[in-house]
């Protein structure tokens, strides 16, 4: 579904990922471990085509030059110079790290603004889906978003991404932040999410003992370039892995 090839971005001089290739395969859970500054928001602002606007943006008021080489390929075509908006409307739909809202507007109107690409029917049905996803979510339809917990945000947050119907589910750093009983929480309903409605993800996090057993696949990413892959088990057992990511 998703390759991406020999992919680097360079913030004026600093290279913020080298060389990095990998693929999504249709129905999987991807994961990029790495710690901070290892390159995995840069990884996914690039997916999303948030890096064009960016790019952009600093263009405009003379700031750092922001420069991308290699290519980002979605199901056999070549999207590396395609806006996030068109991205979306493909299927390709991110969801920020440190859970964005907005925090004026209610839970509700959350769900309906991030659904304004969609036919009204569609918001309505997954907004539903969302719900059951997130019951805790239920009680607090009328709640401004910047009155809810972090867990409750984050929950809101890809109930936002979800209503904009995803093909290609990006979740960036979902964990940050949580406690771990709203992580063991927020896990669980990512792994019901793959069973129940088959929707392709890739997650960028830094918490890899929570996120190592229910992916498919992934990439360990250190200083913006990958230094190992494998299953989510084979990642677990690796004492490599043990040691930077477990303490053991």
């Amino acid at each position: 579904m998703l390759v991406v090839q020999n992919l680097m971005v360079f913030f004026e001089n600093a290279l913020a990922l080298n060389d990095f290739s990998m693929e999504v395969r249709e129905g999987q859970i991807v994961g990029v471990i790495g710690s901070n500054s290892a390159g995995k928001t840069t990884l996914m602002n690039t997916l999303s085509g948030l890096i064009i606007d960016m790019r952009t943006k600093e263009q405009r008021r003379g700031g750092e030059r922001i420069t991308v080489y290699g290519k980002v390929l979605f199901k056999g075509e070549d999207i590396t110079d395609t806006k996030p908006s068109e991205r979306v409307k493909r299927g390709i739909v991110l969801c920020r790290e440190r859970h964005p809202v907005f925090p004026e507007s209610s839970v509700l109107e959350n769900l309906r603004i991030a659904g304004y690409l969609r036919k009204s029917h569609e918001v309505r049905d997954m907004m539903e889906y969302v719900f059951e996803l997130f019951p805790a979510l239920v009680h607090l339809k009328s709640r401004k978003s910047g009155f809810l917990s972090g867990g409750e945000q984050q929950m809101l947050a890809i109930g936002m991404a979800l209503v904009a119907k995803p093909v290609l589910l990006l979740l960036d750093e979902p964990l940050l932040g949580l406690s771990p009983m709203m992580q063991n929480m927020l896990v669980s309903a990512i792994s019901s999410l793959r069973d129940k409605s088959g929707i392709t993800m890739l997650i960028s996090e830094q918490f890899a003992r929570p996120v190592l057993p229910m992916i498919d696949f992934g990439y360990i990413v250190e200083n913006g370039m990958m230094t190992l892959t494998g299953t989510g088990g084979e990642l677990m057992d690796n004492p490599e892995v043990k040691a930077a990511y477990f303490g053991v």
